[in-house]
């Protein structure tokens, strides 16, 4: 088993590729899809899906081109259609332009498991970031989009964002998990559960509105 952390674009978004035996999955990639494929045909494997977290422009760019490449289905929650259908406006926001990108194939639900190779992951669903946003739990380690960072959390002032509802899921969904949980972040270093329970400033309090 190994993940691959791959930044990329000029958001710096983190591509994860999840690989297992021969085979793969790309999670959420992002604007550089010559430096993804660079990183997965070193790897060797065969991807099978790629896994969306969430729909904001950084974390899908990469869709087309990919799919395109691998003919592999695309997975999202539908709570982010919304996001996702409108990757042109989003794109407009940040001065960039995006074409439309391919329907996802599978719709990801809470409490769906799945499989890359030997491994499982349970999809969670976290909103308050996006309304769609999930993390994939397996393995000791947690695919966390842009839900939780290093010290951090996803930013809520955007399309369906919301603060409390984004720390009732994190505490919820992922502090529920053991402290030396790898948390795999969509931006940033990787952190794990327990440092985020003792030291992040929004899960302690000492960041939150009084």
């Amino acid at each position: 088993m190994s993940i691959i952390a791959v930044p990329n674009g000029r958001f710096f978004a983190n591509c994860y590729l999840v690989t297992d035996g021969g085979a793969s999955v790309i999670v959420d990639p992002g604007e550089d899809t010559s430096l993804i494929s660079a990183r997965l045909a070193e790897t060797g494997t065969t991807p099978e899906a790629i896994w969306l977290t969430h729909a904001h422009i950084d974390h899908v760019l990469g869709v087309t081109t990919l799919k395109r490449a691998t003919g592999v289905p695309v997975y999202l929650h539908p709570a982010d259609g919304p996001l996702y259908e409108h990757i042109a406006a989003q794109a407009q926001a940040f001065g960039m332009r995006a074409d439309p990108l391919p329907p996802p194939d599978r719709t990801l639900a809470h409490g769906d498991i799945l499989r890359v190779g030997r491994l499982t992951f349970d999809v969670r669903h976290v909103p308050g970031h996006s309304p769609g946003s999930v993390c994939f739990v397996g393995a000791g380690m947690v695919l966390a989009g842009d839900v939780l960072f290093r010290e951090s959390i996803g930013r809520t002032d955007l399309f369906g964002g919301d603060m409390e509802t984004l720390l009732a899921g994190i505490e919820r969904e992922l502090l529920s998990l053991a402290d030396e949980t790898i948390v795999y972040s969509g931006h940033g270093p990787q952190t794990t559960i327990g440092h985020e329970r003792r030291h992040n400033p929004f899960l302690t309090r000492a960041a939150r509105p009084l």
